[in-house]
């Protein structure tokens, strides 16, 4: 019998398994994930080389799970315009990440990603694989889609 056959019909409680499900999760795909203070912090390495490499931020707020990505570019003064026609864009196209402009860690500007999933919902680690493994996904694209149609 599969000692995680059980695990995989489980249905966890976001509001208190979500450090667990995003660890289980992590090391599914071989990422390594910094588990700070008030978040976590996953780096994720795309291949082929020449796509970009992805920083995924996950924390709680009172009743949502937030993921926020980025590809950690920053914004010059000069494309902040493109930055904010780029995010209502995507917005306007597609439904996840919701695309910003952030000044999130130092002074200048970048394009951010977030999504979130209600702490009140349950779910299996299959399920929570199958949302997050779709946030980096879209979060791909989104950043392609920024890079291809507005040079950012």
């Amino acid at each position: 019998m599969d000692p995680d056959r059980g695990l995989a019909a489980t249905h966890f409680l976001l509001d208190t398994e979500w450090n667990r499900l995003v660890n289980r999760w992590a090391s599914g795909i071989g990422l390594t994930v910094r588990d700070e203070s008030t978040h976590m912090t996953l780096g994720v390495t795309r291949h082929p080389a020449d796509a970009e490499a992805l920083e995924l931020h996950l924390t709680t707020s009172r009743r949502f799970l937030v993921a926020f990505m980025t590809n950690g570019r920053s914004l010059a003064p000069g494309e902040l315009a493109r930055g904010a026609a780029a995010a209502n864009a995507w917005n306007t196209e597609q439904l996840t990440p919701t695309l910003s402009v952030w000044n999130v860690r130092g002074t200048r500007p970048h394009l951010g990603g977030v999504c979130t999933l209600p702490l009140s919902c349950r779910m299996t680690q299959g399920d929570f694989d199958a949302i997050a493994s779709g946030w980096v996904e879209q979060a791909a694209t989104m950043f392609a889609r920024c890079r291809e149609v507005f040079s950012l």
